[in-house]
């Protein structure tokens, strides 16, 4: 759209969209710093003890997770295409008190620029709406491998695509199998319309019927397509 490459236009449609899914979130920092946790269990679960580990969190955007790492001891570093994204974790990072490291880069070029500085990590991280934004999956796969630490491990958490093929009543509006990019109108503020899954701090009532101004273009991977890029890589 617009001439721009497909990740370009998705860093600004998350610009545009980052201040409303934070409007709804109550004080982030004082829940974080307080001890409270925007992860699952699930998550947890597969990531194992991660004090004293060295985790990448992949596509972080306002690392309210990554800090809910750092606080369990991880060493953690997040990064996110978003400008806005970034600049919001590390204002959190300061507020919260928990410390990490973010960088605001397209995570593609990032993976390989740190893999041939020879950083290693002994966890890399991504969860839930974040690899369908990613133009190219083989090379985000083959970057997480060049980053790994020997027994390092990817944990990967992600909806089934499934979800996407069917609307509320259970009805099929899209097909499974897609192939291509697909344009969309840009990212919503699905914080907004979301209960408090998304907002453990409390949620409030914050920005109202927020429109996009920047599409968005995203991916329908298939779950043997995640996991064939995933093998290729050597990764299991």
């Amino acid at each position: 759209p617009l001439g721009l490459s497909i990740h370009e236009q998705n860093r600004r449609s998350w610009n545009a969209v980052t201040p409303a899914h934070n409007s709804h979130k109550h004080d982030q920092a004082g829940f974080l710093r307080g001890g409270g946790s925007t992860l699952f269990p699930e998550e947890l679960e597969l990531l194992g003890d991660v004090a004293g580990k060295r985790l990448l969190h992949l596509q972080c955007n306002c690392g309210q997770d990554s800090l809910s790492l750092a606080a369990l001891g991880a060493e953690v570093t997040g990064v996110d295409i978003s400008d806005a994204a970034i600049d919001f974790a590390r204002t959190l990072s300061t507020d919260s008190g928990i410390a990490a490291t973010f960088h605001r880069s397209d995570v593609l070029p990032w993976l390989e620029d740190a893999a041939a500085r020879g950083e290693r990590f002994d966890r890399v991280f991504s969860s839930y709406g974040a690899i369908t934004w990613l133009d190219d999956l083989p090379r985000w796969a083959r970057g997480v491998a060049g980053v790994l630490a020997p027994d390092g491990r990817l944990v990967l958490m992600e909806f089934h695509p499934m979800a996407w093929s069917f609307d509320r009543e259970g009805k099929i509006v899209e097909p499974y199998f897609i192939d291509g990019p697909i344009e969309e109108d840009g990212v919503s503020d699905y914080v907004g319309r979301s209960a408090e899954g998304l907002s453990p701090m409390g949620k409030v009532e914050g920005a109202q019927g927020f429109q996009n101004p920047e599409a968005a273009v995203c991916y329908q991977y298939t779950v043997a397509q995640t996991v064939q890029v995933i093998a290729d890589a050597g990764l299991f």
